[in-house]
């Protein structure tokens, strides 16, 4: 393989917008890909698979590089050449690549393998975490999946088509999928691919959501004609998939408290074909007393350290501090304590994160079940999903009734 300067040269300048911008990685390689419009499918995989394996590993390769963060422009080229020599990349005769200690490199991964923290790059703290949680062997299998690069998984729109017809689509335009045994309506990739340019996605066909998110609206156990309320909808990837388990009859709510998140999934609904679904920004609490006791079906995907996805978002666990877990913790609580207030009589409320942690999950389920507001629910079925066993993100969903 032959390095290009003009793409190493792009993902050090992304590395600076990750790490000293503070910009998400998702949205620093859509920045940097936007730059040069003759770089072509693999110039572009390039960039960006180059930058996400950076970021993914940075306290390994910082630590074999001997860098330390704030970086300046030099060590991020030190990063680069760590990532390259452990790849076994040649490295060209630049003065920013130059006197670089091959044998060292390779010498100092092998010791640093052998402690976790390093192997599996990931902060002291977290670790920590995942120790206090899971037993060690657990701990460690679930961490070196959540390292593994996420799969492409599309979900087929049902409103628009079915899985087999949505499969024969994208081959016809030279992408190659597989069903996903146990999740009726998901497509993975043979192959990485640029999805958002096919005409089956322009024509609203199917969404890309990862398999493990797909069993959060079933959960729900909608039907046509139910009133349905997702509370904390963002874009709206689950709010799409409810509204097509409803068949586009009854109400979908769509409540999030940024305007812009809003906007973006009507513009998803459209291209969905989902008529049911209306947005509603939650401007004031007046907005769920409106709703107290009237959804048949409450939705609850509450923000989270996301340290299921790591796989997909691997700058959470640089950004992620140990306060804001904290944080986190209180306004999960809150959620639950306010939100459930919409569920009628006999309705059911489904309490999700993209978490792995206990204490965002059933400790919280098991408090509010214990407190004034859960009195009057009971749980009905749990389940976590855990990256190592299911190969997809990690995620914690809980059905709860109301009497």
């Amino acid at each position: 393989m032959r390095l290009h300067r003009n793409l190493v040269f792009a993902v050090v300048d992304g590395l600076q917008l990750i790490f000293q911008e503070g910009v998400y990685a998702s949205k620093a390689v859509e920045q940097i890909l936007k730059r040069d419009k003759r770089w072509g499918s693999r110039d572009r995989g390039f960039i960006a698979e180059t930058l996400y394996d950076i970021v993914r590993w940075k306290r390994l390769y910082s630590e074999i590089a001997e860098v330390k963060e704030p970086y300046s422009r030099a060590n991020y080229f030190r990063l680069f050449t760590v990532w390259a020599v452990l790849r076994g990349i040649p490295l060209p005769n630049w003065k920013q690549l130059e006197d670089t200690p091959t044998r060292r490199i390779k010498g100092r991964f092998d010791e640093l393998s052998k402690i976790r923290k390093f192997r599996e790059s990931i902060p002291d703290w977290i670790d920590e975490l995942g120790v206090k949680a899971f037993d060690e062997k657990f701990w460690d299998k679930e961490l070196h999946a959540l390292n593994q690069l996420a799969p492409v998984v599309l979900r087929t729109n049902t409103l628009k088509t079915s899985m087999p017809f949505l499969r024969q689509r994208l081959l016809e335009e030279g992408i190659a999928s597989d069903p996903v045994s146990g999740y009726p309506h998901a497509l993975v990739l043979k192959e990485r691919s640029n999805v958002f340019t096919t005409e089956a996605f322009k024509e609203g066909w199917f969404e890309v959501q990862d398999a493990s998110s797909q069993l959060v609206a079933p959960m729900l156990d909608v039907a046509p004609g139910h009133r349905v309320v997702d509370a904390c909808a963002g874009a709206g990837g689950k709010s799409l998939h409810l509204a097509a388990l409803m068949e586009n009859k009854g109400q979908l709510i769509a409540l999030d408290i940024y305007p812009k998140k809003l906007h973006e999934l009507k513009r998803r609904a459209r291209r969905n074909g989902a008529h049911n679904l209306e947005t509603r920004l939650i401007d004031s609490s007046k907005v769920i007393k409106k709703l107290h006791q009237k959804a048949d079906r409450v939705l609850i995907d509450a923000p989270c350290t996301g340290l299921g996805v790591l796989k997909r978002n691997p700058d959470t666990k640089w950004k992620l501090q140990p306060e804001d877990l904290e944080k986190l913790i209180v306004t999960q609580r809150q959620l639950l304590t306010d939100y459930s207030k919409m569920v009628k009589a006999r309705g059911k409320l489904v309490y999700a994160t993209c978490s792995i942690l206990p204490q965002e999950n059933e400790k919280q389920v098991k408090d509010f079940l214990e407190s004034e507001e859960g009195q009057s629910f009971s749980l009905v079925k749990e389940q976590h999903v855990y990256a190592h066993k299911s190969g997809f993100d990690g995620f914690y969903i809980a059905a709860l009734q109301k009497d």
